[in-house]
């Protein structure tokens, strides 16, 4: 083969690979030594939001991604798997939450590979990530109930009206085989100073970002429901009183790293959650007061916390 052929060969291959990086339903991108990114493909810009107008030549860590952990620790800076991969070369793996361009964040796993010069030294990284199973499923479900009516129109997760039938069921579940499940109540901080100064436009984005969060964040077969207002109650199935709490801790946490912008203000949100497990005798209406009593508790207490009773079920508590 002569070297016009083998040009033409690389050329094409060069071509027909781009074409496959471009057609991934994964998200790719690449950076430089200085984590500046380079390329960014068509499954980047579905799964975060952001164009590749957006980011091109920009460093991955100026306020695109902001990978965070899921103690909502950010990872931008000497903890992050691409800057440690540029280090050492090594391929790391993670399970991580980044930031939607909408202000949510959405879990995904994430890969970083090094990128080698014809020398062997690392120029740059490779990062691919996809939308973690429990994400899919959560879209899916939210694009039945759309079409079985039982949506919130505003936020994208079930209605009260869902609430209340996913709730009456699980009741009688526990009744007849003694299933187990939790139920949060979640309340956003200060949501009437939210609209007071920024406006009830700001307010709804607020509760869409909000909503999106709770629902990226639960687990397959767990609810996440619109109560009323910015109240949200959120089913976990099968939960035992570790899981009713790391879950409200971990959507706490999350919901802190979220953002929404009004004009040149970054507008602070966070949540304040009670929960409690189902306990024998439990009615719907029972075991929701309960958590709204603990609801009260963390607003007590300054807001931006959780309150569980300690072993699952410990009595009614009364309201603050």
């Amino acid at each position: 083969m002569t070297e016009s052929d083998q040009a033409r060969a690389v050329g094409l291959s060069d071509e027909l690979r781009l074409a496959v990086l471009e057609n991934l339903s994964d998200g790719v991108y690449f950076v430089d030594r200085q984590r500046r990114i380079l390329y960014w493909n068509k499954g980047a810009e579905r799964i975060t939001g952001f164009a590749a107008d957006d980011v091109l030549g920009r460093l991955c860590k100026d306020d695109i991604l902001n990978h965070c952990d899921e103690a909502g620790a950010v990872l931008c800076g000497s903890r992050c798997p691409l800057l440690d991969t540029i280090r050492d070369g090594v391929q790391r793996e993670a399970h991580v939450y980044l930031h939607h361009k909408d202000g949510h964040r959405k879990p995904v796993r994430v890969r970083a590979a090094p990128i080698h010069d014809a020398a062997g030294a690392i120029i740059g990284a490779v990062e691919t990530f996809h939308d973690d199973t429990a994400l899919v499923d959560s879209r899916m479900r939210a694009e039945e109930l759309q079409s079985a009516s039982l949506c919130d129109p505003l936020t994208g997760v079930g209605n009260r009206w869902r609430g209340d039938a996913v709730l009456a069921g699980w009741i009688e579940q526990h009744r007849r085989f003694e299933r187990s499940f939790g139920v949060l109540f979640a309340d956003i901080d200060s949501f009437k100073e939210v609209n007071d100064c920024f406006g009830h436009d700001v307010g709804d984005q607020a509760l869409r970002v909000v909503a999106s969060t709770l629902a990226d964040v639960s687990r397959r077969d767990d609810e996440v429901i619109r109560w009323g207002g910015e109240e949200f109650v959120v089913l976990l199935a099968d939960a035992d009183a570790s899981t009713l709490r790391s879950v409200a801790e971990r959507m706490r946490m999350l919901v802190q790293q979220t953002r929404v912008i009004a004009g040149r203000h970054l507008v602070p949100l966070s949540i304040s959650v009670g929960g409690t497990l189902v306990a024998p005798g439990d009615t719907a209406e029972l075991i929701v007061r309960r958590a709204d009593a603990l609801l009260y508790r963390s607003k007590a207490s300054g807001r931006n916390s959780v309150t569980v009773d300690p072993d699952g079920y410990s009595g009614v508590p009364e309201a603050q």
